[in-house]
């Protein structure tokens, strides 16, 4: 007999009934405020064409790494998930993925989904071999109806802005499409934003790295090859990104490495990647110099700063050649803050008006680094738990190891960061929950007041990461 799916209501909040009262009160204050996701990786055609998602795999195995990583480290193929394999049956795919959910105990992909299925579609008994049918036929005759169409899920989760991230060389038509519809009498008014990610034309180690050059030419109207024109076709392409609504950029660099090398060094040097002609060193140290030179446009144009560093990227060959990028194989390394940021730092930590917002999957380096360099310069803000972290422990460690050196106000509420789009209502339900959790403990140890705690509940939910990333 299938057994019973049910959300708790007191799930996530600590098990001292004293200050599981206490995070139960301020989680009801905060539980029905607007979501802002200000950082992800949705796709802007689902909200510009509004069109139907075609069956429970589409929605929620395919696009969703978390879940396709851990079923392909248990044997399973990624082709037959549907994974770069157009043919896949995709209720095959899907039953492949239910008989193994129990793979998923004590994993934040199994809260988020579980409250997907029990929230988002009613689904009242528990994902197994045996009830795959049965989700996979809710789920999917669900998704004919207009309730599920991405707009209307977009409205019914009370998203405010969403963020999606493109390369310089994306066109932004549906970005486009979106704010021609938000001008219309009566028409749709979500808001959609598009996020600066320059990498394909930053890191002379990206794939196509050359000919990227060449199509930034195409599109800026500049001579990609020179360095003036190079870095004029930055400025072009970001002013045309912050028109489609951009308040941010993003970069999702091997390390933390800055530098700030004299104009004929850093001319000479591009010349070298530009023309293919470099070691890895080389390719480190131009990483390193456009770090700088993005925060110069970046002081200069108002977008906030975003860096993602310290993922061995696409560690699995093999997956990587067959399947390409963002396909679960990215693996996280050691990173160094202090050293690595100090030349960025020299011209522009003073800086007040520029913004950089830090990520690791390094945690030893919350307390030791991130947070004594967030406590001290006025650029920069911590974000969130992120990917690996992005979990209700990894959540608890960010707080207890950042908070007493960078207090709350120097990091950036939550972002969810994501490219499975049911999962955002779902993390950012995690996300408060531990969050007044973690305030409920300095409550009931008198460390802050339960007004205090109310404000901050508010503010990391909602009001920090519209002022980090002004919107």
């Amino acid at each position: 007999m299938p057994r019973r799916l049910k959300l708790y209501p007191d799930r996530l909040f600590p098990a001292d009934p004293e200050i599981r009262a206490i995070a139960r009160e301020l989680h009801a204050e905060v539980a029905g405020l607007p979501i802002v996701s200000p950082h992800g990786h949705t796709d802007p055609a689902w909200f510009a064409e509004n069109a139907p998602f075609g069956n429970a795999s589409e929605l929620l195995l395919i696009p969703d790494h978390y879940v396709f990583r851990m079923l392909y480290s248990q044997g399973v193929p990624l082709e037959a998930l549907g994974i770069g394999n157009s043919g896949a049956d995709p209720r095959q795919a899907w039953r492949l993925f239910a008989a193994r959910y129990h793979l998923f105990r004590g994993t934040p992909s199994r809260i988020w989904l579980d409250w997907v299925f029990a929230e988002a579609f009613g689904l009242e008994v528990r994902l197994d071999a045996e009830t795959s049918d049965h989700y996979y036929d809710a789920i999917t005759e669900a998704l004919t109806t207009e309730a599920f169409r991405p707009r209307a899920l977009f409205d019914r989760y009370g998203i405010e802005v969403i963020a999606t991230t493109e390369s310089p060389l994306d066109p932004l038509d549906h970005h486009r499409a979106i704010r021609v519809e938000n001008g219309r009498p009566g028409g749709w008014q979500g808001r959609v934003v598009t996020a600066y990610r320059p990498d394909p034309v930053v890191d002379p180690e990206f794939e196509g790295f050359r000919g990227n050059l060449l199509r930034f030419s195409e599109l800026t109207g500049e001579d990609c090859l020179s360095w003036r024109g190079y870095l004029a076709a930055h400025h072009k392409r970001r002013a045309y990104f912050a028109e489609m609504g951009a308040t941010s950029t993003d970069h999702g660099h091997p390390t933390a490495q800055t530098a700030d090398l004299a104009p004929g060094e850093a001319e000479a040097l591009f010349r070298k990647v530009s023309a293919g002609e470099f070691t890895p060193a080389d390719a480190e140290l131009f990483r390193a110099q456009m770090l700088t030179e993005m925060a110069a446009m970046s002081l200069a144009d108002g977008l906030v700063m975003q860096l993602h560093p310290g993922s061995f990227r696409n560690h699995n060959a093999a997956v990587f050649a067959q399947f390409g990028r963002d396909k679960g194989a990215d693996i996280p390394t050691r990173t160094d803050y202090v050293h690595a940021l100090k030349p960025l730092l020299d011209r522009f930590g003073n800086e007040r008006d520029f913004r950089l917002i830090l990520f690791t999957l390094d945690e030893s380096a919350y307390a030791r680094e991130l947070a004594p360099l967030a406590g001290h310069y006025p650029c920069l803000r911590l974000g969130p738990a992120w990917w690996f972290h992005d979990s209700p422990e990894g959540m608890r460690r960010f707080r207890r190891m950042t908070t007493e050196t960078a207090g709350f106000y120097n990091t950036v509420g939550f972002n969810d960061d994501t490219r499975a789009f049911l999962s955002i209502p779902a993390r950012h339900d995690v996300a408060r929950r531990i969050d007044c959790g973690f305030l409920a403990e300095l409550v009931a140890e008198h460390r802050i007041e339960d007004w205090e705690a109310a404000e901050l509940a508010r503010g990391l939910a909602y009001d920090l990461v519209k002022q980090a990333y002004r919107l």
